[in-house]
């Protein structure tokens, strides 16, 4: 029995899930090329860096990055300490 299977959240809906960069671009709706360009700049989502060739990102920080994203109107900077990504 899995971890999964154990807590009976699908994989799919599990907020620590860790995603590829693959998956974690397919989310998002973005390139690979696009979060590897974001993490070199430090202003994409938080990642988890498993070895210097693998890197994973949790469900959870994909969602509070795009949380972080979300403005009312195009003047709507993000306030105090926003990044413009």
């Amino acid at each position: 029995m899995d971890y999964h299977e154990m807590i009976n959240v699908p994989l799919h809906l599990d907020p620590d899930a860790l995603l590829s960069e693959r998956q974690a671009a397919e989310f998002l709706g973005f390139t690979i090329r696009a979060l590897q360009s974001w993490r070199q700049k430090g202003n994409g989502p938080k990642f988890v860096k498993i070895s210097a060739r693998a890197i994973k990102y949790r469900r959870r920080d994909l969602v509070e990055w795009c949380e972080g994203k979300i403005r009312k109107s195009t003047s709507d900077s993000g306030g105090a300490g926003g990044d413009e990504s």
